[in-house]
């Protein structure tokens, strides 16, 4: 029975009962009942309340890069077009540091109440793998919200370096072994872990230099301190566009149709090799359900923006958002299908 019901039921009883017996005590004993039944019904509503104001102030998304990079990037296309159909400010606070663990360790201590949220990549998937302890538990500490998109990652050289190809970059780093370096947005990324593949796959040791994000990692290729970068689309197509780096091939299992005349590293010489990235939407576990489904809502409505139609058709975005129990495992997948590569690969945080 509802609860409104019940405490109705109650007070019709009580009713009776005074007026049968017409005592005193009884219509006095009845009164403190009747509030303390009405005090339980407002503290049952409450919640729901609550959760149907959501949100009442601004949302936090954290995102465990620097400032500049793609995912940075894809993150404030989505603040903006989640604030829209919310109704409230949506702001990005970037937590670079520690390959992601240190912004996501900031989402997994909030309060789950929907107004901290994290936006992932691929580190949060694997950093269980690289990492002996974990200051959370990835798979516990967090509840899915909703995948935003797919990418794949573009392999790029500083202009000046001569190459021009897979099968160049492959004779260029075999030949010279202590002469290329490969940037990543940290220790476990998708640009870290597409390098460590590319390593195994092709039979290289390009040395892996980890940044604090995408950006950092950019400036360093194009002033000629690194190399090679296995970076996503949305961090440099604008620097392909102006000729500052030079792309050889996406890392993706077919071609894009955002670059056509770019192969991919299999077709390049490099047969098996599919390195993918993504972006999600996460917040604290515990968040209640509600506010999940409020924020999945907004995800979907927001990937039907122009904002991102324009990155799916100039940066080969897939945009692909789901329900969160696909999210969740999608995640799991490519969880253990990293894992393999990590261990294969003898990779660790460090």
């Amino acid at each position: 029975m509802p609860l409104l019901d019940t405490i109705a039921a109650l007070l019709d009883n009580a009713g009776s009962q005074s007026r049968t017996t017409r005592s005193p005590i009884a219509s006095m004993t009845r009164r403190p009942a009747v509030a303390a039944l009405m005090g339980l019904s407002f503290l049952a509503l409450a919640p729901r309340a609550a959760m149907a104001a959501y949100p009442d102030k601004p949302v936090k998304l954290v995102v465990p890069f620097a400032p500049g990079g793609g995912t940075d990037t894809i993150a404030r296309i989505l603040a903006d077009e989640m604030a829209k159909d919310l109704g409230t400010n949506i702001i990005v606070d970037n937590r670079p540091g520690a390959g992601t663990i240190i912004g996501t360790g900031v989402v997994a201590g909030s309060e789950p109440d929907g107004y901290t949220l994290l936006m992932a990549t691929p580190a949060f998937a694997v950093n269980p793998s690289l990492n002996a302890k974990m200051p959370f538990d990835t798979f516990k500490a967090f509840a899915p919200v909703a995948l935003v998109a797919r990418s794949f990652n573009v392999v790029v050289v500083n202009k000046d370096v001569p190459i021009h190809s897979i099968a160049e970059l492959i004779a260029y780093a075999k030949e010279h072994p202590d002469q290329l370096d490969y940037g990543s947005f940290g220790n476990g990324t998708s640009a870290h872990l597409a390098g460590a593949l590319f390593n195994a796959l092709a039979g290289t040791a390009i040395t892996h230099v980890p940044y604090k994000g995408a950006a950092p990692a950019i400036t360093d290729l194009i002033g000629g301190q690194i190399e090679v970068m296995f970076t996503t689309v949305a961090s440099v197509s604008g620097h392909i566009a102006g000729g500052s780096v030079r792309p050889l091939a996406v890392t993706s299992a077919e071609r894009s149709p955002a670059f056509p005349d770019l192969p991919t590293v299999a077709e390049g010489g490099v047969p098996g090799y599919v390195a993918d990235g993504w972006y999600a939407l996460y917040a604290p576990v515990g968040t209640p359900p509600e506010i999940i489904a409020r924020l999945n809502a907004a995800v979907a409505k927001a990937a039907q923006a122009d904002s991102f139609k324009k990155l799916e058709k100039t940066e080969g975005l897939i945009i692909a958002p789901g329900t969160p129990e696909e999210l969740d495992r999608y995640i799991r997948s490519e969880a253990a299908r990293w894992r393999e590569v990590i261990e294969k690969s003898g990779i660790t945080a460090n």
